[in-house]
C-alpha cells in the first residue's frame, strides 16, 4: 500500500495532516496533496481533471467543511452544499478513473440524536438527527451511502470510517466556529493570560462526549486500508466518554487556569450523550493507544507552539 499513489484530500486539515505524517513515517513517497488552488473539490470539472491526470490508486477523503455548534447553526446551507459537492465529485471521479481503494471519512454525528448508547453502526437512519448539525450530518451520510452503493453496484472497494470527536495537532481554534475541546483550550488560555476570575462554558455541562486523538485516527485509517474486506462503514473512537463539565475542569487544569467555571444554560447543549461502540473495528485488530490527559497536554503544547502566535496581541486588557 505504501508504495502506491495516494491522494490525501484535505491534507491541510487536522485529520489529513495526521494521515500524511503517518504515511510519511511509514515510508510513503507518492503522496498527492494538492491545495485548493490546484483542485477545488466543490467543482466537478476540476476534480475530474485531477483524477484523470494524476491517477491516484488510493484515496483517503478527509476533506470537509467543519465547525462546532455555532458554525453548523449559522451556515447550514454552506455546510450541506460544500460537503455534498466534495464527496459526490470525488467518489464518482474515483470510480471513473479506476481508483483501487477509496476511504471516506465522516463523523459520528451521522447517527440519530437519541441513538441507543453506545452507538453501533446499525443505528444509522433509525431516527431523527441532532438539529444543530443536521446539514453536515446529511452530507456525510450521503457520502457514506455513495461509497456503499458504488461498492455494491460496481464492485469497487469504497468504504468509510466514522470517527468520534477529534483533537490534536492542527486543530481549529477559531473563537466562534471551533469544536468544543479546542474552543475550551483557547478560552482557558486567554483567561489565564488576562487573569479573568471566571470562564463561561456554553450549555449545562451535562452532555457527555467521547474524544479521540487524531494520531490514533490516522493509525486506524492506515489499518483499515490494509484489510482485504473491510466493513462498509465502521466507528473509530475510544468507547469512553466524559461530561462537558468534567472536560472543562480537565482542560483548565492542563492549561493552568485557576478561576471559576460557569455554565450558560441558555445556550444549546446539542446531543445529550454520544459514545461509540467500537467493537466492530476492534474485531479487525485496531484499538486506540493515546491516553486522554497525555493527549491534551501534547495538544496544548502544540497550541502554544504553532497557534498562539499573535493571539496575545488580539486580547483586550481586563
Amino acid at each position: 500500500m505504501i508504495q502506491k499513489r495516494i491522494f490525501v484530500a484535505g491534507h491541510r486539515g487536522m485529520v489529513g495532516g495526521a494521515v500524511v505524517r503517518r504515511l510519511k513515517d511509514m515510508g510513503a513517497t507518492q503522496l498527492l496533496t494538492p491545495d485548493r488552488t490546484t483542485v477545488d473539490l466543490t467543482r466537478q470539472s476540476a476534480v475530474e481533471t485531477f483524477f484523470a491526470e494524476q491517477r491516484p490508486e488510493i484515496v483517503i477523503f478527509a476533506a470537509a467543511k467543519v465547525g462546532g455548534i455555532h458554525a453548523n447553526n449559522t451556515y447550514p446551507a454552506q455546510f450541506i452544499y460544500d460537503n455534498l459537492a466534495m464527496a459526490s465529485h470525488a467518489i464518482h471521479a474515483a470510480y471513473q478513473t479506476g481508483v483501487q481503494r477509496f476511504l471516506f471519512l465522516g463523523s459520528t454525528c451521522i447517527y440519530p440524536r437519541m441513538a441507543p448508547q453506545p452507538i453501533q453502526e446499525s443505528s444509522l437512519l433509525t431516527s431523527p438527527l441532532e438539529e444543530t448539525n443536521e446539514a453536515y450530518a446529511l452530507a456525510k451520510i450521503a457520502g457514506l451511502k455513495m461509497c456503499q452503493f458504488y461498492r455494491r453496484q460496481y464492485g469497487v472497494l469504497f468504504h468509510s470510517a466514522m470517527p468520534t470527536n477529534l483533537y490534536g495537532p492542527g486543530d481549529n481554534y477559531h473563537p466562534q466556529d471551533s469544536h468544543v475541546l479546542p474552543a475550551l483550550l483557547r478560552r482557558f488560555h486567554e483567561a489565564k493570560l488576562q487573569q479573568l476570575p471566571s470562564v463561561t462554558v456554553w450549555g449545562s455541562g451535562k452532555p457527555r462526549r467521547e474524544f479521540l486523538h487524531v494520531d490514533d485516527l490516522a493509525a486506524a485509517i492506515v489499518h483499515l486500508l490494509q484489510i482485504d474486506n473491510p466493513p462498509d462503514w465502521v466507528n473509530v473512537g475510544t468507547g469512553v466518554d466524559i461530561a462537558i463539565a468534567d472536560l472543562a475542569r480537565l482542560v483548565a487544569e492542563v492549561v493552568g487556569y485557576r478561576g471559576e467555571i460557569l455554565f450558560d444554560t441558555s445556550k444549546p447543549d446539542g446531543t445529550p450523550v454520544k459514545r461509540t461502540d467500537i467493537g466492530l473495528i476492534e474485531k479487525t485488530g485496531w484499538s486506540p493507544k493515546i491516553d486522554f490527559r497525555a493527549g491534551l497536554q501534547s495538544t496544548y503544547a502544540d497550541f502554544l507552539g504553532g497557534h498562539v502566535r499573535g493571539l496575545e496581541s488580539q486580547l483586550q486588557p481586563v
